[in-house]
């Protein structure tokens, strides 16, 4: 079961809620203040953190604030009020859920699993966004060695990718690293079979990055970069 953090300076209802999660199978820790709660995150790393958004001295939403900036922890608020102010300031904050008490512990525990879903959600999305962004990256570098291939050996632009991709294979390296050292003239590359495809324009020249860049931008068509793209990701995430 999950590890709960539960902060409330209302100690019977600190030690009920955390009693009544102990009882579901939870692991629960103890905070009766802000203060606390950040000091035992030095050494405790709960999967969820259940806070008054109204503590004395620092408040539940700077305390989560801090929380979340510092250790990246969800948070779910409880509060005995409704103030729509504050509740717009947990939102903001990026809070789960906002609980209004008297709750009971059957009440917090559907909460709590719909806070984890949605935490575990929200990692995967991130985590998906930094893979996608570091794959954008790496395809430009490929885009610029497909069109340099088209240009020098009068390929497909399909014929060129999968050339790359075989010596990627073949050295056990990513699809982005061969085509980085190909542009830099350190790897010499020639397909090795052509699809019998024509290149649009036909034509073979001297080729270098940028006219490689733009003769790639001119032939690669939408068809074939929608065919592509997935492989082109997968290749450049593959270790």
């Amino acid at each position: 079961m999950a590890h709960i953090l539960i902060v409330d300076d209302d100690r019977l209802v600190l030690s009920g809620l955390a009693d009544g999660l102990e009882t579901f199978g939870y692991t629960v820790a103890r905070a009766s203040s802000g203060e606390e709660a950040l000091a035992m995150l030095d050494t405790v790393k709960p999967d969820l953190v259940v806070m008054d958004a109204c503590l004395p001295g620092i408040s539940g939403i700077e305390t989560a604030k801090q929380i979340q900036q510092r250790f990246g922890i969800p948070v779910i608020f409880l509060s005995a009020y409704d103030d729509p102010q504050i509740v717009r300031d947990a939102i903001a904050l990026g809070g789960l859920s906002y609980l209004v008490k008297p709750i009971t512990v059957k009440q917090l525990v559907p909460a709590i699993e719909s806070a984890l879903a949605r935490a575990g959600d929200i990692a995967t999305f991130k985590q998906q966004e930094e893979n996608l962004a570091v794959a954008l990256k790496q395809s430009r570098e490929i885009s610029v060695a497909i069109g340099m291939l088209m240009e020098r050996h009068d390929v497909t632009a399909e014929d060129a990718f999968e050339t790359l991709r075989s010596h990627a294979r073949k050295t056990r390296r990513k699809t982005s690293d061969v085509a980085q050292d190909f542009l830099a003239g350190s790897l010499p590359l020639e397909p090795m079979a052509k699809t019998g495809r024509k290149k649009p324009g036909g034509g073979v020249g001297t080729a270098t990055p940028a006219r490689g860049a733009a003769r790639c931008s001119i032939a690669i068509n939408l068809t074939w970069r929608i065919r592509f793209a997935f492989r082109i990701v997968f290749d450049c995430c593959a270790v």
